[in-house]
């Protein structure tokens, strides 16, 4: 194998990976994950990372990131420093070429510019590509009824070696024009010559680092890569020499980069009635084709797969022609060769290499998801919410086919939970709930601190002041009844006496009232029946003839730990409230409910109701609805305080509209069965 160079030492698969990610650009739309045909996508902590070992170097990625996440490992040093080594250097341009660089300059201007830079040789793979043609007309001539996997694409060989092993055998095995062209070289001018391909292909970097591919090059650029040196070196269209490819020249391996080119230069026909041969392209495409062939369904003898839409569109070309112009201009210069070439120098050419070795070898790199734990898959899929078929949308948003690829993924470390967009959705629509459940129970813990802390501050004023009031009052009540007791019925005296001790008597329950309201700041829990207490409070508590009064109790146990005498003050509070509020008869509803957990009062009225702007005010302390001397406004203030200290809740429903339907009150009361551990100070 001198001619071919020596063999390369071994090479771990990571050194076969020539696309990086640009780490903080990704934005996680998972497009590299779905483009990608080996699935050589990892996301981790919403980042995507290239698994080397699973890269195929088709460069999809590279094309479909608007992001410009992924990026090409440059050759850019490596090229420069054999230049400058010394050494006899060859550049070998491949047959895409006319694509980058026709609509700029002649291919002429571009040879010059390329040995401008140090090259000892500029030649065309093209004739490599003419060898490789030759090579699978002469496959298919003697050896009939053999089926192959052309190998001119590295991209499709590394899916075949990674993902469908089983195939390996049926790789042609002939090397791609690259390895051919190199070899050629070698040939020619000694095998210390180094050799630089400059091509449109990620995977080539990678083939020509391949350990199973010997002779090949010892570097590869793409053509950007190559615009790069250029710039570089200073080196433009206008200082260059125009000068011819060096020999040998080619003929239509020119062809190569479109699809189908191959079989015409090999002047292999597809012909649909044989259906001796298949070529296809694309991403889509070849794979179907593979699981076809693998399948056993497909009888061709010759299978050609790109895993791009030709060279003319792999990842290695800065140009931004449509499909269609760019196979213009291959065409166009493939014509040309063919038009002004000298056909009897080229056949000498293809005579005199037809005994070159243009053989390789090919090994399994199996890298196929295996030893798949279902439980686990299971378990996955369950915390996705997968839980059933109809659950499993399979909407591809997260780069994978179906949901249950995307769970072997997320098992096998490949991929996120976070990747699948209607479980995201689901986890944020579930996390909006939660925060709103928590946004209103914050708002009413607030607005029960704001009250409690009125409470509180009312409490200490009222305390102050009912002390210092008692005691002057109660000196006007006395002297005001002395004198009631010592003046005769008849005198004038006697209605303005009366006045002053019933209004001064009024004082006296607005000052009881006030030290009552003062003095709730303590719970003296015991077990108490809550039936008998409602039963007790309401019979000392006089009826109104025209009022009628249902009692009903629909708790389990009747038996919860409560501060009875408050307990008692509550229900006074609110049945007397009910009662003033239905002057012109009704019906009063008292209920009892529970569970395991809460007693439940109920207190319902059918009276005048208690219009909306009022609802939010009658917890404030002198805030009342009722006719002036008819209440002190302490009542419902007392209340709130007791059912808050008993760590309970307390709400009203009420309509005062009769368009809207009954008019009425109903105030629910939910106090804890059991007495809750706390300091046992209340708020107020």
């Amino acid at each position: 194998m001198s001619e071919c160079g020596e063999t390369r030492p071994e090479k771990a698969l990571e050194s076969l990976c020539f696309v990086k990610e640009v780490k903080n650009r990704c934005r996680i739309c998972y497009t590299c994950v779905r483009e990608c045909p080996a699935k050589a996508i990892s996301i981790s902590k919403s980042q995507a990372i290239v698994v080397p070992e699973r890269c195929i170097g088709c460069g999809n990625c590279l094309k479909v990131c608007s992001q410009q996440a992924k990026k090409m490992v440059s050759s850019i040093e490596e090229v420069e420093a054999l230049l400058k080594s010394g050494a006899s250097v060859a550049a070998c341009l491949a047959p895409s070429f006319p694509v980058e660089f026709q609509a700029e300059f002649d291919f002429r201007v571009l040879v010059g510019m390329t040995r401008a830079l140090g090259f000892d040789f500029v030649t065309e793979v093209a004739f490599g590509a003419d060898l490789v043609a030759d090579r699978y007309r002469e496959a298919l001539m003697y050896n009939k009824g053999r089926q192959y996997i052309a190998t001119t694409c590295p991209a499709i060989v590394g899916f075949v070696e990674r993902y469908h092993p089983d195939l390996v055998p049926f790789l042609s095995p002939i090397v791609s024009p690259m390895v051919a062209m190199a070899r050629v070289l070698r040939s020619l001018h000694g095998p210390e010559l180094k050799i630089v391909f400059v091509g449109p292909c990620v995977a080539k970097k990678a083939e020509a680092m391949d350990p199973d591919v010997i002779g090949g090059p010892d570097a590869v650029l793409t053509f950007p890569e190559l615009r790069e040196i250029f710039q570089h070196a200073g080196i433009t269209s206008n200082v260059a020499d125009p000068c011819d490819f060096d020999p040998p020249q080619p003929r239509r391996g020119s062809l190569f980069p479109i699809s189908h080119g191959m079989l015409q230069a090999a002047e292999i026909h597809e012909d649909l009635l044989t259906n001796d041969v298949v070529a296809t392209d694309g991403l889509h495409n070849f794979m179907n084709a593979l699981n076809e062939f693998a399948a056993g369904g497909m009888e061709a003898n010759l299978v050609e797969l790109l895993s791009c839409n030709g060279c003319i569109a792999g990842p290695g070309l800065s140009s931004k022609e449509n499909l269609f112009q760019r196979r213009a201009r291959v065409s166009h210069y493939a014509s040309y060769r063919e038009r002004t070439q000298d056909q009897e120098q080229w056949q000498r050419s293809i005579d005199h290499f037809a005994n070159l070795d243009l053989t390789r070898s090919y090994r399994s790199l199996d890298q196929r998801i295996t030893d798949i734990d279902e439980h686990e898959i299971a378990g996955i899929m369950k915390r996705m919410g997968k839980q059933s078929d109809e659950d499993e949308l399979n909407c591809g948003a997260c780069g994978y086919h179906s949901c249950r690829e995307h769970a072997i993924a997320i098992h096998k470390g490949l991929a996120e939970s976070e990747m699948c967009l209607p479980y995201v959705i689901n986890e944020h629509l579930k996390t909006i709930v939660q925060l709103s459940d928590l946004n209103d129970r914050l708002a009413t813990t607030q607005e029960t601190l704001m009250h409690s802390e009125r409470l509180a501050s009312m409490g200490q004023l009222a305390a102050g002041v009912a002390h210092e009031i008692n005691n002057p009052l109660g000196v006007v009540i006395m002297y005001t009844n002395l004198l009631l007791e010592e003046c005769s019925k008849d005198t004038e005296f006697q209605g303005d006496l009366q006045m002053i001790a019933e209004q001064a008597n009024r004082c006296k329950r607005i000052v009881a009232g006030l030290l009552d309201f003062a003095r709730q700041n303590k719970v003296a829990h015991q077990p108490v029946d809550i039936r008998e207490l409602v039963s007790a409070t309401l019979s000392n508590l006089p009826q109104p003839e025209n009022v009628e009064l249902e009692i009903s109790h629909e708790e389990i146990d009747p038996i919860a730990e409560v501060d009875r005498d408050q307990l008692i003050q509550v229900l006074l509070n609110l049945v007397v409230n009910a009662y003033d509020a239905m002057p012109d008869g009704g019906k009063l509803c008292v209920r009892t409910k529970g569970d395991d957990s809460w007693i439940t009062f109920e207190i319902q009225d059918t009276g005048m109701g208690i219009p909306r702007e009022n609802l939010k005010k009658l917890f404030e302390p002198f805030f009342t609805t009722k006719l002036m001397g008819k209440g002190t406004g302490l009542g419902l203030p007392v209340v709130y305080g007791i059912v808050k200290l008993h760590r309970g809740d307390i709400s009203v429903e009420s309509n005062a509209d009769p368009s809207l339907g009954p008019t009425g009150s109903t105030f629910r009361v939910k106090l804890p069965r059991e007495a809750r551990t706390h300091s046992g100070k209340g708020v107020l």
